[in-house]
């Protein structure tokens, strides 16, 4: 059996262990040893873009962003899907991670790096939504953390708390949407959203099209036409 190759290795601002793997042609990105994304599960990932960019702004050069770069799939997604004329935005807060999708995962995803409609920012996702400003984004991905109750970053929680669901409501477009990948529903986040005033869904995603049930969350809110 094939060992799994430690590609690189980082620390979390709250000091924990982040590392990226190699194991038989798959790659995969651990947390204290634990598993937190793979290529080879990718499912929820996918559905985050194509549930955040049905979006109803009519944009002409939509603006997204994503929070969380991870192994790049949701990226890929979103850029499949959004048209020539885009601006997608990445915010990622580890610059290693960034550094590993350009040197190491080139034949993944690290090459999107590179497209022209493509900025990267190493920062924190909260910050880049804050300094936004008033109706700047078409669509928000958010896959951050494990959910709005259980946290990787325990600084993530504010994404997911009343202010946090204001600020991201003032950088959407009318008819813009926010999608937030969890690992468990939520009931009583999707009902903070709705007093919001979004118009939310919640959507269960399997790891791949193969399993047998379903193993993740989306919560997709849309911002209102007119507000």
């Amino acid at each position: 059996m094939k060992p799994f190759e430690k590609l690189g290795e980082t620390r979390t601002p709250n000091g924990s262990r982040f590392s990226l793997h190699r194991h038989d042609g798959e790659y995969f990105l651990k947390q204290d040893g634990r598993q937190l994304m793979s290529s080879t599960s990718t499912n929820s990932e996918l559905m985050l873009a194509d549930l955040a960019c049905d979006f109803r702004t009519g944009s002409e050069v939509p603006n997204v962003l994503i929070g969380g770069l991870g192994l790049g799939f949701s990226l890929k997604r979103v850029l499949e899907i959004i048209g020539q004329r885009a601006r997608v935005e990445v915010a990622e807060l580890l610059p290693e991670v960034v550094a590993w999708n350009r040197e190491l995962l080139g034949d993944l995803n690290g090459g999107l790096l590179r497209d022209e409609r493509v900025s990267v920012m190493v920062d924190d996702v909260y910050r880049c939504i804050r300094k936004a400003g008033k109706a700047h984004y078409d669509a928000i991905l958010l896959d951050v953390d494990n959910g709005p109750t259980s946290f990787v970053q325990p600084q993530n929680s504010r994404l997911y708390g009343r202010a946090g669901i204001d600020l991201i409501k003032y950088a959407l477009k009318p008819g813009g949407r926010v999608a937030f990948w969890s690992a468990e529903r939520e009931v009583a986040f999707q009902r903070a959203l709705n007093r919001a005033g979004f118009r939310v869904s919640e959507d269960a995603a399997k790891a791949h099209p193969r399993a047998k049930r379903e193993a993740h969350f989306i919560y997709t809110a849309e911002k209102e036409l007119g507000v």
